[in-house]
């Protein structure tokens, strides 16, 4: 029985936000194995991707996020049947339409916000993968979703992780939750002030995209994921914490009060998580096999160096401050990161813009969409003049 003939199942269809990356890539992938048809596929400008995409699993919508590259998409997908569409506007109308079961937000930064709210709103299996969304408005889904009905259910593999240690548990049963990291390349660097941008793009474990690779090498990714995991599993910042661990096998641990302590092992591999959020509660047969434990020989953990990687302590401040604070740090780093792919910034001027940016902007408590997306936009602002 594939998952599409389950009844259980709430994936009648799947949409894609921002299927041409690399988790938009597997998932198709993985949606492809399981028999699950998907609605519809997106992409920020990628034309003949995304028109490729769309024929290849039969989707009935392509949307580009690019509005001036309508006219190229629906050129590209003549005499597929498929329907053409562009613009914000329509990434949250396939997010949120009828015939949309699960939604898998993989779009990079704080662009997949609105979409991801319409998913939410329309009460849909959300399958979150990018963490942007619940960093800017954590708050604010969560509402939302409790409102809904919408099952958010996370993608990335340390908080998939964690989800599946605390299925059956009760919140006040939680001590701490320890979040992993790979260390990323420079884990045993001391002086960051060289570092180039071929260097911080190579990561020793996890294949992903640029700004993802980037988010690793400077441990902002772990910072995000602190506040993303404050949202989903309704624990305070001062209870969650972050310890290095390069072999990449142990994917989180949640510590519990009677002092045991239960992990998620697997190998680094996207697929894995990806197919727990399409098939749970169920875990299925997959492509992915578990890992040889008397190959790995051992496993090590360490804790992370805040002197050299501020962005931890940055996170902890901005998730106490509150507000519009997770927000504009999120848009100081991707506006930082991307001046570094670009050539314009060394690599520990990303941490110093964060830093900047979140003594600079004004902060808003208890702040609507509205608010959150004019806090986005004045540090992208103030960051693209300067």
């Amino acid at each position: 029985m594939t998952v599409s003939d389950d009844p259980g199942h709430r994936a009648r269809a799947l949409t894609v936000l921002g299927s041409t990356g690399s988790i938009g890539i597997n998932t198709l992938a993985v949606a492809a194995d399981l028999g699950i048809p998907v609605f519809a596929v997106t992409a920020h400008s990628k034309v003949a991707e995304l028109a490729r995409q769309a024929r290849a699993c039969r989707a009935q919508v392509a949307v580009i996020a690019d509005e001036t590259a309508y006219a190229h998409l629906k050129e590209a997908l003549s005499g597929s049947g498929i329907r053409a569409a562009a613009g914000q506007e329509a990434l949250s109308e396939v997010a949120a339409h009828p015939d949309t079961g699960a939604v898998v937000t993989a779009i990079v930064g704080g662009a997949g916000l609105p979409a991801t709210l319409a998913a939410v709103r329309a009460g849909k299996r959300v399958c979150i993968a990018n963490k942007e969304p619940l960093v800017m408005a954590g708050d604010l889904i969560m509402a939302e979703a409790a409102t809904s009905g919408a099952r958010i259910l996370p993608i990335d593999s340390e908080h998939s992780a964690i989800f599946q240690c605390l299925e059956g548990h009760a919140p006040d049963e939680v001590e701490r939750i320890l979040l992993t990291s790979s260390g990323g390349p420079f884990r045993c660097v001391q002086d960051l002030s060289g570092v180039t941008r071929d260097q911080a793009l190579v990561h020793p474990t996890w294949s992903m995209g640029p700004k993802i690779t980037i988010d690793s090498a400077t441990l902002m990714n772990k910072s995000l994921e602190i506040i993303e995991a404050r949202w989903l599993f309704a624990v305070p910042v001062e209870r969650i914490a972050v310890v290095i661990h390069p072999q990449s096998v142990v994917h989180s641990m949640v510590c519990y009060r009677d002092g045991s302590v239960m992990a998620q092992l697997g190998r680094p591999d996207m697929r894995v998580p990806i197919q727990y959020a399409l098939t749970w509660p169920r875990h299925l047969p997959g492509p992915v096999t578990a890992p040889d434990f008397a190959a790995l020989g051992s496993l090590t953990f360490e804790n992370p160096d805040t002197r050299r990687f501020p962005s931890l302590d940055m996170a902890y401040a901005a998730a106490r401050a509150g507000g519009v604070a997770p927000a504009v740090m999120n848009a100081a780093n991707e506006m930082a990161v991307s001046a570094f792919l670009a050539g314009r910034s060394t690599f520990v001027d990303i941490f110093r813009t964060i830093e900047t940016a979140l003594a600079e902007v004004r902060n808003v408590l208890r702040p609507t969409l509205a608010d959150i997306l004019a806090a986005d936009a004045d540090v992208r602002a103030r960051l693209t003049v300067r």
